[in-house]
């Protein structure tokens, strides 16, 4: 079971609330939720490792990584506006490694009803 910490800011919009799920759906491996809110041509570009394109290609993607859920999530800032929004913060993992990431998002249209590409930033930490 993952550990969930939410900074209390996080969730105060609709387009936060959707930010702060997809983070958390992301650590836990919930391939289901993440793929029922993305577009069809959704990209995630993983900076300096992998860019991943389409839903078909998200849903292997996910199902490659589905045995490394994270133990721990805490999440420092979700921020919002317009077509954009981010979210910070740390996943320490089972196997004790922790990493620093911030995700960029960017939504289908101003609604924020579901996300067409997301951008990861991720450090590994001592």
């Amino acid at each position: 079971m993952t550990k969930i910490i939410i900074g209390e800011d996080c969730g105060n919009s609709p387009k936060n609330l959707l930010v702060q799920k997809l983070t958390i759906a992301f650590a836990k491996g919930d391939s289901k939720h993440i793929l029922g809110s993305v577009t069809d041509d959704i990209r995630w570009n993983i900076v300096g490792d992998e860019l991943i394109q389409g839903k078909k290609n998200l849903a292997q993607a996910l199902q490659q990584r589905k045995a490394s859920k994270a133990a721990e999530l805490t999440v420092h800032h979700i921020s919002t506006h317009g077509r954009s929004g981010a979210a910070n913060g740390t996943i320490k993992f089972n196997n004790g490694k922790t990493r620093a990431f911030c995700d960029v998002y960017e939504f289908k249209d101003t609604k924020g009803s579901s996300v067409k590409e997301i951008t990861s930033y991720l450090i590994e930490m001592e």
